[in-house]
């Protein structure tokens, strides 16, 4: 029997500018970059993928740039010729010869799954096993950097019905600053919506336990990786200290980590990303490590365009209890985009595509548009 293979594979990176400011502890984004892959097959079909980091090289160690190199180099010598249907085998694969690049890995997993699904006539999550969610609950990250301006923002979107849990981004300020940014956004908000906040690593632990304390006495719902990422056990110190649920980001990034911070019980919530897991398949099996150890989950982001965050969601969507739902917002902090259909954000949720594969089509004339020359 005859397989249809990888006959050809295309890059580019696309610079997509942000709505407004970003502020993250690690660098402050006025655009987004994207690596876009397209996997093409003997058979006609066309497989799309995304590769997406963080402001560059401040968020891990791959870079827009160095995604591009090495998918040139290293990753699609590896790929052409191989049965396109094969998506484990051609994983373990990459997994054998290239060591981490998980955000890569993830973007070439994604085009995969996007051309079996095309294949087959069905969408990526019947492929994973079948959505238990049309829709997700999506959050929205105040980081504009200015607290009245972010109290009106969240007004706004609680009025227009499109989101009523808010993550703060804190560790670009001074500490005492930070959370008086936090308390006075909570207060002014009430119980007309939840409040989380992410530290991005900012806080020693001494530090943490001092201002976790007064978030918590303050309503807030929620902390996320509030030390630095190789600190478990003070992680697990913390969520055993305090009632408010600690979230594991960067700390929980392979499967190894997973396990350990399960096993010490370092967090209360796991944050699952596709990229930081190196795929969708990768993912799950974090989620089930969590589901396992009675740890919540959360549906990360890298801010994703609307390709990424398509292939999130339709993993995510197979999850039987995504407790704390997701920060799947990427697409809204764009002023445009490069697929035809925009995403459908409605009462705070997205709603997942039910079309073969991710369900989305690309904009040929926006691609180029944006594509970097």
């Amino acid at each position: 029997m005859t397989y249809p293979k990888i006959e050809r594979i295309e890059t580019c990176i696309v610079d997509l500018p942000t709505i407004r400011l970003h502020h993250l502890s690690m660098t402050v984004m006025k655009k987004n970059s994207f690596v876009i892959i397209r996997l093409f097959c003997s058979d006609g079909v066309e497989g799309i993928g995304e590769s997406t980091t963080i402001g560059g090289l401040s968020y891990g160690e791959e870079s827009p740039e160095a995604m591009m190199v090495n998918l040139n180099t290293y990753f699609i010598p590896l790929l052409l010729g191989m049965d396109a249907t094969n998506i484990h085998a051609i994983m373990n694969k990459l997994e054998k010869n290239i060591k981490g690049n998980p955000i890569t890995k993830s973007g070439i997993e994604t085009a995969l799954l996007d051309a079996q699904g095309k294949r087959l006539g069905v969408s990526v999550s019947t492929l994973l096993g079948g959505s238990q969610h049309t829709a997700l609950d999506v959050l929205w990250t105040l980081a504009s950097g200015d607290t009245e301006k972010d109290i009106a923002e969240a007004e706004k979107l609680i009025a227009e019905n499109r989101h009523n849990t808010f993550k703060i981004k804190t560790g670009w300020q001074t500490d005492n600053r930070a959370v008086e940014h936090v308390i006075a956004i909570k207060k002014a908000l009430g119980a007309r919506a939840k409040v989380t906040v992410d530290v991005n690593q900012a806080w020693d632990e001494g530090t943490a336990k001092i201002y976790i304390k007064k978030l918590q006495e303050n309503g807030i719902d929620l902390i996320e990786q509030p030390i630095n990422k190789e600190n478990f056990e003070g992680l697990a110190r913390l969520t055993q200290t305090f009632e408010v649920p600690i979230m594991a980001d960067e700390s929980q990034r392979t499967l190894t980590d997973a396990f350990q911070l399960a096993k010490i019980r370092g967090g209360s919530v796991f944050a699952l990303k596709i990229g930081k897991s190196g795929g969708l398949y990768n993912v799950l099996k974090v989620a089930a490590i969590a589901e396992a150890s009675d740890i919540g989950l959360y549906g990360g982001t890298l801010l994703e365009g609307s390709i990424g965050t398509i292939a999130s969601a339709h993993a995510f969507s197979t999850l039987k209890n995504l407790s704390w739902g997701t920060e799947l917002f990427g697409p809204l902090l764009l002023t445009d985009d490069i697929i035809k259909t925009k995403l459908d954000y409605s009462n705070g949720t997205l709603s997942i595509p039910t079309g073969p594969g991710l369900g989305l089509e690309l904009d040929e004339d926006k691609l180029n548009q944006y594509k970097r020359k």
